[in-house]
Parts: structure tokens; C-alpha cells; sequence
């Protein structure tokens, strides 16, 4: 019986027959990274392949680096087997990862998204025999509505918060979301003001794209330049003495945990609006679709249900374990 292309081990996603892994959560020799987030790029390992818009975000999170960048769908040919990278609209810079050989092509999707945010680079449906798919949101329950709509209510919510005398408090994780959040923000209520690692983040992404601008929390900040504004901070900010400098102030969260009944409450926040840098259920069977793959391999999230409907619906479907976590990966982490 033939090998798999891809093997799920111990390290990570291994392609023997060009010996690399693709998002390895262990230290290997070369590695192919499909984005910047924590859970996918891990520290250690001898090289790193990644889009060259994901070059800035990694060595920021995990100083120098032997890495190297790619443009999408430049292949990269490792002992006869070609690898390209291709949009998967979850983050700036995050990828899919192709991979063939004798003929036979496996995609690896990384995170994913298919709305486009207007940040990063849409995502784009790669057609294969196997696809290797996240499912964070992998239940019906979950169903988003459009970006706009969302951004409508975030800013309706605002100037709610201005027009009390409040400073209005978003959480958002530092990479990606608070980005998106950023470029949605309609700044004619007022002034974006940022915690640290945000901020730091943010001058990543600008060497990137363009964003609109943004103030520093700092010491020298007063609660009388906050009143009114709106401030950006990670989750892991959430009821540090950090926001005192903020009172009065109400809170929200940008989630896609959101759309659980009860999020809001668990999170001790105000206000909780469902946004999420990954697929619905939805979007999941969509993309998947467009793949054409007959084999899905859902790894990280509803996995067991998730891979139990595709196998209902007449797909080739199995579970692996990961150590990837989606969504959850950020939620405590202040970069």
C-alpha cells in the first residue's frame, strides 16, 4: 500500500518524501509555515518557508530567523516533491500549502476564511484529492453575518459609549483581529487609542499594509484623553489593573465564541459581537466543495462531528490530532 503524501506524527505534518514538515509543533530541520499565529509557528526549528508577507510577523513573534519568503503559487520543488503556497484569507499573510507529487496533490489549509475582510489576501479554493481542513467552527450553530453588518453594530455601539462619557474597551486578539477591527473602525467618533502589544504588533502589519492611525496607551495617558474613545486591548488584558486607567469604561469582545449563548456572561464583558478570522459551518462545506478533494482530513476544532457529516454527505473523512488550536490559541496571549 503507498505511503501517504502527509503523515500526521509526533512533530507536526511530515512529508517524507521531501523530508519537511508543514506547521511542525515540535523543533525540526525545515519547516513549511502557512501563518504567523502561535499555534502554527512555533520557535525552533532550522529553517522556516513561509510567504514573504508572513516574514515581518514571525520574526517579530520569534526573533531572527533563518527564513525564507515566497510569492503565491511560486513553487518550491524539495527532492522532486513542489510545494506553493496560496491565499487562505484567515490572516495577513497566512497561507494554504500545496503539495504534489507522482500526481497526487494535498492541500493543507492552515486557518481559513472565505469573506473577504479588505486586509488580508482573499482566500482561494485549491482544487486537490486530499484536503487537510481546520474546523474550529465546525457546528450549524455557527453562521456569521456579513463583516459589514458587524462593524455597523461595533461602531453603533461606540458612539453609544462616547455619547455616556465612557471610554468604549474592545478586545481583540493582537494579531489579525485587532488589524481588521482597526481598518473597520469608523474614526470620525473618535480616536483609537491601543494597548502595547497591539501597537506592536499593528507596526508589523503596517510594514504590510497600510493602516489608519493609532495612539499608545502610556503612562503619560490620562483618563481624560481616553473618555470618549475607543481603546483595543488583548484578551489577556481583560481585569488587569491595566484598565483602571479607563474608568468609566464598558467593555466588548470580538469573538467568534461570541455566538455561544452565555460567551458574554463567561467573559465578563458588555457587549459581544461575533466576528471570527475562520470559516462557519457554512464556509467550511463550501470551500471544501470547491476543493473537489475525496479525502477530508479535519484536524483542530469539531472534529468528530464535523468529519461524521462530511462522511454522511458520501466523503472520504477522518479526524487527526493536532496541536493546533484555532480560534482558542490567542485567547490568552498578549502577542
Amino acid at each position: 500500500m503507498r505511503k501517504p503524501l502527509l503523515e500526521f506524527t509526533d512533530r507536526g505534518i511530515y512529508c517524507a518524501a521531501a523530508d519537511v514538515y508543514l506547521d511542525p509543533w515540535k523543533p525540526v530541520k525545515k519547516a513549511l509555515i502557512s501563518h504567523g499565529h502561535s499555534d502554527h509557528s512555533r520557535p525552533g526549528h532550522g529553517q522556516y518557508i513561509t510567504h514573504k508577507r508572513n516574514i515581518p510577523i514571525i520574526t517579530h513573534r520569534l526573533g531572527a530567523l533563518n527564513a525564507k519568503g515566497v510569492e503565491w503559487d511560486e513553487p518550491i520543488h524539495i527532492r522532486g516533491v513542489r510545494f506553493s503556497f496560496h491565499p487562505s484569507g484567515h490572516i495577513v499573510g497566512a497561507s494554504q500549502i500545496r503539495v504534489e507529487y507522482q500526481g497526487e496533490v494535498w492541500v493543507f489549509s492552515g486557518d481559513y476564511k472565505t469573506e473577504d475582510d479588505g486586509l488580508s489576501t482573499p482566500f482561494e479554493p485549491i482544487r486537490c484529492h486530499t484536503f487537510i481542513t481546520e474546523c474550529t467552527f465546525g457546528l450549524p450553530a455557527f453562521s456569521w453575518e456579513p463583516q459589514a453588518a458587524v462593524m455597523e453594530s461595533i461602531n453603533t455601539w461606540w458612539n453609544e459609549v462616547r455619547s455616556a462619557g465612557r471610554t468604549a474597551v474592545l478586545f481583540a486578539y493582537s494579531l489579525g483581529k485587532a488589524q481588521r477591527l482597526l481598518a473597520h473602525l469608523d474614526q470620525s467618533i473618535g480616536t483609537v487609542f491601543t494597548h502595547g502589544a497591539i501597537e506592536n504588533m499593528t507596526g508589523v502589519v503596517r510594514q504590510i499594509k497600510t493602516l489608519p492611525p493609532t495612539r499608545l496607551i502610556t503612562r503619560k495617558t490620562t483618563k481624560k484623553d481616553l473618555q470618549g474613545n475607543l481603546v483595543l486591548a488583548p484578551p489577556s488584558a481583560h481585569g488587569s489593573t491595566w484598565l483602571r486607567k479607563m474608568t468609566p469604561y464598558e467593555t466588548a469582545s470580538a469573538s467568534g465564541w461570541m455566538a455561544f449563548r452565555g460567551a458574554r456572561r463567561r467573559r465578563a464583558v458588555d457587549r459581544g459581537f461575533v466576528l471570527s478570522d475562520h470559516c462557519d459551518w457554512s464556509g467550511l462545506l463550501k470551500s471544501i466543495r470547491a476543493t473537489g478533494a475525496e479525502r477530508v482530513i479535519c484536524t483542530h476544532g469539531y472534529t468528530e462531528i464535523f468529519a461524521r457529516y462530511l462522511r454522511e454527505k458520501g466523503f472520504d473523512a477522518r479526524t487527526e490530532a493536532t496541536q493546533y488550536e484555532g480560534e482558542v490559541a490567542e485567547l490568552a496571549k498578549s502577542e
